[in-house]
């Protein structure tokens, strides 16, 4: 029995990371969870997993699930960025889903990975912000990474231990989100309920809003370009409207291979937890009939100039994708939050990078200072107002 600890229990990756072992309890013993602020919800997890552990945003809201729980079950309640990374390097856990949202997940995720501990990753802000800083701690402690998201698992599947020097391309597929066919000057009214209608995938607001500006495809490129160790010229995006082929890799034979299945995160997530086994889940088989008609186009890098700037932020290197991820955090809770136009997300991105004189990556801390940095002038963008690129 494999003995699970999950950063973000209450998220889409975490409830689904859930389910998987709901549906074979047999397989996993659920040791810790971490979580924000959904008390509710923390609370029946807390009394269907019986964990030893939990951590929560802060010390109110530990307050507030102890009076919840009225000591049944007994559990230990952290509170804070201490309580996360607790739970993360705590040693009764063997694998850690690491699926909080943002760079808030870095600390946990590094502090998994110096224990030793296996990593199913769904936190791509680790390796965007400090991908190198968390390759070097992967090798120096023995640790492992599994990718959860569903483009880098398509390639981890698809790679299935083939030597990199074998890879001509890996493919990064997008569903191109909800303004996929929609006309550049409707985008500047564009709402955020809008933005929040994926066409395929059920996922958190942040992700989702990533999606509708294909931010989320530029972090994919600098994650697959850490987790895979290919230069980012080595990788592409194309945008595939079906999201059945989840990413492809072409080999210097000119094989492609890819992986395909219906958009259901339960099935990267499963093959994550059990790695390298795979668990029968309780979905519907793949029905290539039903598909009938699988297409791609190239992104509109022009419509779209987040993948560009994902792009950049790579080829800088250093700091600066760490300054890419928090510029985005910040502009994209400031459209959720009705302050700062559809356009606006990536201007606020591109202004802050420009005013970053890349580093190279040294430690935690300096990432930290970064991500404090470029959210604050992130914020004062906002709050000067911006106008679209």
């Amino acid at each position: 029995m494999k003995r699970l600890a999950i950063l973000g229990s209450t998220g889409s990756i975490g409830q689904n990371a859930l389910a998987v072992v709901a549906e074979h309890p047999q397989e996993f013993e659920v040791v810790g969870l971490a979580a924000g602020k959904n008390i509710g919800l923390l609370a029946e997890q807390i009394r269907a997993y019986r964990p030893q552990r939990v951590s929560v945003q802060d010390e109110r809201v530990a307050r507030e699930l102890k009076a919840s729980l009225d000591g049944e079950p007994p559990v230990e309640i952290l509170a804070g960025p201490e309580g996360a990374v607790a739970v993360a390097a705590a040693p009764e856990a063997d694998l850690v889903v690491s699926a909080m949202v943002g760079a808030v997940g870095l600390p946990p995720t590094l502090a998994a990975v110096e224990a030793g501990k296996t990593v199913a990753l769904a936190n791509k802000e680790s390796l965007v912000a400090a991908g190198p800083l968390v390759m070097a701690a992967v090798a120096a402690n023995g640790a492992s990474l599994i990718p959860v998201d569903s483009e880098h698992s398509a390639i981890f599947q698809a790679l299935g231990g083939q030597s990199r020097e074998g890879v001509r391309r890996l493919w990064l597929t997008a569903s191109g989100g909800p303004f996929r066919t929609w006309p550049q000057e409707k985008l500047d009214a564009a709402t955020p309920d809008q933005a929040l209608k994926h066409p395929n995938w059920a996922m958190g607001a942040k992700i989702t809003i990533d999606s509708a500006t294909m931010m989320n495809k530029a972090l994919e490129v600098i994650e697959a370009g850490v987790l895979f160790r290919l230069p980012v010229s080595q990788i592409e995006v194309f945008v595939h409207p079906q999201s059945i082929i989840h990413s492809l890799v072409e080999f210097v034979d000119g094989s492609v291979l890819a992986q395909l299945g219906w958009p259901d995160m339960r099935l990267p997530i499963a093959y994550a937890l059990t790695y390298p086994r795979r668990l029968p889940l309780n979905s519907e088989p793949l029905d290539l009939e039903k598909v009938a008609q699988l297409t791609f186009e190239r992104p509109d890098f022009k419509r779209f100039p987040a993948l560009r700037l994902g792009y950049e932020a790579a080829k800088s290197g250093g700091t600066m994708p760490a300054v890419l991820n928090a510029a985005n955090e910040v502009a994209v809770a400031a459209f959720l939050a009705g302050r700062l136009p559809f356009p606006g997300i990536p201007r606020v991105v591109e202004e802050t990078m420009a005013k970053h004189t890349p580093a190279p990556l040294e430690n935690l801390d300096q990432v930290l200072a970064v991500n404090n940095w470029a959210r604050e002038y992130a914020q004062n963008l906002v709050d000067r107002g911006v106008s679209p690129l």
